[in-house]
């Protein structure tokens, strides 16, 4: 029962990774950025929540800042820019800097650090939760990037515009 738990947990973490990788593959991602970024998302969902846990309440208080305000700066500033870079004709393969790479899985683990919180009420065996969350983040982040790939192929450049609008409202839907 407790591993159902745990994967019902990653996946739903995983679901904002799925569609911010859908908006975001309409840029074209060359297939290594979508393996690289997808790892990348699967090891911040490892160890975010592992973070999170040691961090704990009492230091989160003392910081005060709400997580979701993050997230919506990061998801305004890269939907824009997909927005912004959908009119540029020079471009057929959009490659992402290092630091968009890790601005994005940033976004998209940062729930995990909050469900890292409370990971040992979720589950005594934290390290293989971690995994889990880890895989599952990867696999839908994977997939989320090659399906929105093949949409942006299908309808062009207002699937770009499309995935840029929603970035932008997720982001602001995550402020409210």
């Amino acid at each position: 029962m407790e591993f159902l738990l745990v994967l019902v947990v990653a996946v739903s973490l995983s679901m904002d990774a799925f569609s911010l990788s859908l908006a975001y593959g309409t840029l074209g991602i060359p297939k290594k950025q979508i393996f690289l970024l997808s790892a990348i998302v699967g090891l911040f969902h490892f160890f975010m929540p592992l973070i999170g846990m040691f961090v704990g309440i009492n230091i989160l208080n003392l910081i005060k800042i709400n997580p979701d305000v993050i997230v919506f700066i990061v998801l305004l500033v890269i939907g824009i820019q997909m927005i912004f870079e959908s009119f540029n004709e020079k471009e057929n393969l959009k490659v992402m800097k290092t630091i968009e790479l890790f601005l994005f899985a940033f976004a998209v683990s940062i729930d995990s650090f909050s469900v890292g919180l409370t990971l040992t009420s979720i589950s005594e065996n934290y390290i293989l939760s971690a995994v889990i969350f880890a895989f599952c983040s990867m696999f839908f982040t994977l997939f989320g990037l090659f399906l929105g790939n093949k949409i942006e192929k299908l309808v062009g450049k207002i699937a770009t515009v499309f995935g840029g609008a929603v970035l932008v409202i997720i982001g602001i839907i995550y402020a409210l």
